[in-house]
């Protein structure tokens, strides 16, 4: 049985949209990069909101923070999308305390991803909540909250299966390509965007494809050149991207522009060609998929691919919610003596000064009752006092029952 909670977390909610009712156009209407992030982050005081933070990747949007109601947050992340926030809401899911905390749980293990237990999305958590807490946006809660979640997440990964084999959206590109393509031996392979779907897309080309006949453009060309140099691939700048689209065999798009990177323009009466958009939103414009030279496929075709592998991870999944329920039981630990904290401190604070004057006169001279000894005992009717306050639930005044134990304690 849970515990009653303190008001406080009844003001934390996640509202978000993710790709079990939305598909990619949907979601693009609602993704949030970097500039859009900054944006939100810089009108939160106009709505009140000063603990929050953003995570939009290609399976999902989501706003978690304290608010007096969740449609103050989509309200203010809807204020960079597309898509109005009444869209929003009729698509969305609204959690709040405890569900929330538990939803976060799942997203970090992996569990409410679109390929299960793929673990990019702690990667896209971690890099969510630095880009907020360099704006000043994380409080303590928060803070303690994604760290346990993160905890969680790795003790999974390394005490399960759920993460095992090869199975994540990149690979499920290769995957694709291997079912599709009869052989890649001469095939000439594009990758727009060099970000970490990107880079894993990349390194997996390599590792499972057993090519190296790849060229990866990128609007940032350092990193370009950079994988280039260590995979051994060949790269070239984004003014050449037209070039390359047209001599290339496979398309691989994994870059983060806010708009089509490659148009149906640019691929009409061309060769026969497999698109892949890893993009979110579409980076390749969807009615190029008209086109009877083009093969266009986008994640949520990805993740269909359903193989002994994700069988496997099913069958973790009693594991991962266990793991889960004890890292949210010390979560929840925490959060309760965090706000029994004040009247802990008062109690020690008081019994320290009726030791002091008081009950070292039972002993004799106070000076033949090292200080030292005196902390001891205080400390450890704290802790007592402590353990009762989290297993009532009760933060109210404990102030007389400290008073008798610290008697009986120097009586003995």
């Amino acid at each position: 049985m849970n515990p009653i909670l303190p008001d406080e977390l009844s003001k934390f909610f996640v509202a978000g949209i993710n790709y079990r009712k939305t598909d990619t156009s949907i979601r693009g209407m609602f993704a949030i990069d970097d500039d859009r992030y900054a944006n939100i982050l810089d009108l939160a005081p106009v709505y009140n909101l000063s603990s929050l933070f953003i995570i939009s990747t290609c399976n999902r949007t989501e706003i978690y923070g304290f608010a007096d109601d969740a449609c103050e947050l989509v309200e203010l992340l809807c204020t960079q999308t597309t898509g109005n926030a009444e869209t929003f809401t009729s698509i969305a899911y609204i959690k709040n305390g405890m569900d929330a905390v538990k939803h976060l749980f799942d997203v970090g293990a992996g569990l409410d991803s679109q390929i299960l237990g793929d673990y990019e999305i702690t990667g896209q958590l971690k890099q969510a909540v630095k880009f907020a807490k360099s704006h000043n946006f994380v409080n303590c809660f928060l803070e303690r909250l994604v760290n346990s979640v993160l905890q969680s997440s790795k003790q999974i990964r390394n005490e399960t299966a759920l993460s095992s084999g090869t199975v994540s959206v990149s690979y499920a590109a290769i995957e694709y390509i291997k079912a599709n393509i009869k052989t890649c031996k001469g095939k000439r392979i594009l990758v727009v965007g060099i970000g970490k779907i990107g880079r894993n897309t990349c390194k997996n080309l390599v590792d499972y494809l057993g090519t190296k006949n790849i060229m990866l453009i990128n609007r940032s060309e350092e990193k370009a050149v950079e994988l280039a140099t260590e995979l051994g691939l060949q790269h070239a700048r984004v003014d050449q991207l037209a070039e390359h689209i047209d001599s290339s065999d496979i398309i691989l798009v994994a870059s983060n522009a806010a708009e089509p990177v490659i148009l149906k323009s640019q691929l009409a009466c061309k060769s026969t060609k497999l698109i892949i958009d890893l993009s979110i939103p579409c980076n390749v414009e969807p009615t190029a998929a008209e086109l009877s030279n083009i093969t266009l496929v986008n994640i949520d075709t990805l993740s269909k691919i359903n193989d002994e592998t994700l069988l496997k991870r099913k069958m973790e999944i009693p594991k991962a919610e266990k793991i889960i329920n004890k890292n949210i039981a010390d979560f929840l630990d925490w959060y309760l003596m965090r706000k029994n904290a004040p009247a802990l401190n008062a109690i020690k604070s008081k019994l320290s000064y009726l030791y002091m004057q008081h009950f070292s006169e039972l002993k004799g001279d106070p000076n033949k009752c090292p200080v030292i000894a005196a902390e001891k005992k205080i400390q450890q009717v704290i802790n007592s006092i402590a353990g009762k306050m989290k297993s009532q639930n009760q933060p109210g005044c404990h102030y007389l029952e400290a008073i008798n134990e610290l008697i009986a304690a120097v009586e003995h």
